[in-house]
């Protein structure tokens, strides 16, 4: 039995459809309902706000109570940390084409074009996509299914924090499968719900927001990859780049000398998330970098 009888979707992991309440939030973005799936423990968000009108302008620009940190007001910072994903995805795949789901003003895509990947963005909002095809990174505003990329378009496709806000992950996952060279890479970053900080924090874990959907793990999106054809997987649990990136881009933030203190701070979480317990990180960063057959 479904004990929310509206939460139609399937699990993207076993395909049911058996969910059970698990948690009411009590962090930043309290009063959420938690759902989680009772055979592969799948969390999802239930009910959820029309996901079309979270992503405003107003979004975009660091306005909203649900917002986005604007790119463009730091883009000399957050580079530092673009251009060192880019140099670690081409330790794997060094040129071709290179699509960016959820690319936004196209900051990060202008860096993979750089270093000589043929880009392409998929963007929901109109605002930032419109700002992207002005500056030159062409970028389908809508949904990835809409877009309707020719069958193995692609030789990396990067999805950064998005794979959670994703509403239909089983068509999703198939469609990036299709779009996907054999022995491309998929690039998924989100939070890792096997980590010990999403376990520990429970209810009060600062990833459970109105746009996040559902709530993966490492464990899971292996299984879901493999049961698609992805046979290779590289995870990293902290970020796939390395401390100083992460402090250049930091300092974006800054207003006073007295931030730089929050030098310390980020390097501590760099280090720790390195570390395990019983098996499992002790944080719940994580990127996933997965392989096609």
């Amino acid at each position: 039995m479904n004990p929310n009888p509206s939460l139609t979707e399937l699990c993207p992991l076993d395909q049911t459809n058996d969910w059970r309440p698990l948690y009411i939030t009590t962090g930043k973005y309290s009063g959420l309902s938690i759902v989680e799936c009772k055979h592969c423990k799948l969390q999802a968000l239930f009910p959820r706000p029309n996901q079309k009108e979270l992503y405003t302008k107003d979004y975009y620009q660091g306005k909203a109570e649900y917002t986005y940190i604007d790119e463009r007001d730091h883009k000399k910072f957050f580079q530092y940390v673009w251009k060192a994903r880019i140099r670690n995805i081409k330790r794997f795949v060094k040129s071709g084409n290179f699509l960016d789901i959820g690319s936004s003003f196209g900051g990060f895509l202008e860096s993979a074009k750089l270093e000589g990947f043929s880009v392409q963005g998929v963007e929901i909002s109109e605002y930032a996509s419109r700002y992207a095809n002005e500056n030159g990174i062409p970028t389908f505003q809508g949904d990835l299914l809409d877009a309707k990329f020719p069958n193995e378009s692609f030789h990396v496709i990067t999805m950064v924090e998005v794979i959670e806000h994703i509403e239909n992950p089983n068509l999703f996952f198939k469609e990036i499968t299709r779009i996907l060279k054999p022995g491309g890479l998929l690039l998924l970053q989100t939070a890792n719900f096997d980590g010990w900080q999403a376990k520990t924090e429970g209810p009060n874990y600062h990833y459970y927001m109105p746009g996040h959907v559902f709530y993966y793990s490492d464990t899971i999106l292996k299984k879901i990859l493999t049961n698609l054809g992805f046979s290779r997987f590289v995870s990293y649990f902290g970020v796939d780049f390395p401390l100083y990136a992460k402090l250049q881009k930091s300092r974006g933030s800054f207003q006073k000398w007295k931030d730089y203190f929050q030098w310390f701070r980020i390097t501590f979480y760099h280090f720790k998330s390195k570390w395990k317990r019983n098996g499992f990180p002790i944080t719940s960063s994580y990127v996933l970098y997965a392989f096609k057959k």
